[in-house]
């Protein structure tokens, strides 16, 4: 299967999947921040581009609820 995502947001899309894995919940915008070591606008803008282009969903209004809509075997390793 094509990837459609760039290397970027693979790795963010492999830290929202394997940080709920560790901790039974999506990440905060600023748990990503503190580890791709970027800025809160730069995290944010990310995640409305995952939900942009579908492989992610959020609810509205609703702390951590980040929830991937791409099957781990279409996920890259974690660098």
């Amino acid at each position: 299967m094509k990837k459609t995502y760039t290397d970027k947001q693979g790795q963010y899309l492999a830290f929202i999947y394997y940080y709920a894995k560790i901790h039974g919940c999506a990440p905060s915008e600023a748990e990503m921040q503190q580890y791709f070591r970027v800025s809160p606008p730069a995290v944010h803008q990310m995640v409305l581009t995952l939900e942009s282009r579908r492989l992610i969903e959020r609810t509205p209004g609703q702390a951590r609820s980040i929830h991937l809509l791409i099957s781990r075997e279409e996920l890259p390793d974690l660098d």
